[in-house]
């Protein structure tokens, strides 16, 4: 999800090392913080792909910075991780807001589509934290306070993102 961050951030302008990680701290950091030791090989490991070019520049008082741009591979790169998101960016509530935050540079309507159906499919499937005889429990059912509270906001978030998904389709399912 790092590198999808960091091609979708670059996707909208160059940005320099610090202001990139405060873009990507900002979208997923409250949950997974993004640390100097993944970033920076991460974008080392861009730049040796040629997804990204590097340019230094004058630091306003500081040392030179680092100037990072997409480059038309990492844009076509981008492009096919927008378009075939793994299975786990689909599934992991943070990943796939990632992949949700940068959706918008794919310009065909279908493919957007596409991959809220696959989002929409995932959250269609009956699923629970806790199970019980192979099924799963209902916050009905948790027995505890805690459980039941879990499982209820998980129930009101999925309910309100089911209705978001089939809003957002019926909008990108329009005929032109």
């Amino acid at each position: 999800m790092l590198e999808l961050s960091i091609l979708g951030f670059l996707a909208e302008e160059p940005l320099h090392g610090y202001e990139l990680k405060e873009r990507i701290r900002a979208l997923s950091g409250h949950v997974r913080p993004v640390s100097d030791g993944a970033l920076y090989p991460a974008i080392n490991r861009l730049v040796a792909a040629g997804l990204l070019d590097q340019r230094t520049e004058d630091g306003t008082s500081a040392a030179p910075r680092r100037v990072l741009s997409l480059t038309a591979k990492g844009r076509a790169d981008l492009l096919a991780r927008l378009r075939g998101p793994r299975q786990t960016e689909i599934t992991d509530q943070v990943r796939f807001n990632t992949v949700l935050a940068f959706l918008r540079h794919l310009p065909d309507p279908a493919e957007q589509a596409a991959v809220l159906r696959r989002r929409l499919d995932f959250l269609e499937t009956p699923t629970s934290f806790f199970h019980r005889d192979g099924e799963p429990v209902t916050a009905e059912e948790a027995g505890d306070l805690f459980r039941q509270g879990m499982l209820r906001v998980a129930r009101a978030t999925g309910r309100a993102e089911r209705e978001w998904l089939r809003e957002a389709l019926a909008v990108l399912d329009r005929p032109d």
